[in-house]
């Protein structure tokens, strides 16, 4: 990234970062992403998984069904919007 750019991401403060699956990808710059947690429980030791769905904002239309994306906290950008889709990490690939 450019100074000028990482100079505003720092003047934002934290902003949470998550990697997730794309899950759904119909609605028109807005793509549907699934992250996945396993902690630990506490009492029994046992990994437990959560799962959580969060709508993203994606501009350009570019990630499918299947990819792994990295998505960052913003300002509200819709009712339910509040992320932005950052980068593909992994591009799905069809066996």
């Amino acid at each position: 990234m450019s100074e000028q750019v990482e100079a505003t991401h720092e003047a934002r403060g934290h902003r949470r970062k998550m990697v997730g699956r794309v899950i759904k990808d119909k609605m028109n710059k807005t793509i549907v992403v699934e992250v996945v947690n396993a902690r630990r429980d506490p009492l029994y030791g046992k990994y437990v998984r959560t799962r959580a769905r969060f709508k993203a904002h994606d501009e350009t239309n570019q990630y499918k069904v299947g990819d792994q994306v990295e998505i960052e906290e913003h300002r509200p950008i819709s009712k339910d919007k509040r992320f932005i889709a950052i980068r593909l990490v992994k591009k799905y690939i069809e066996e």
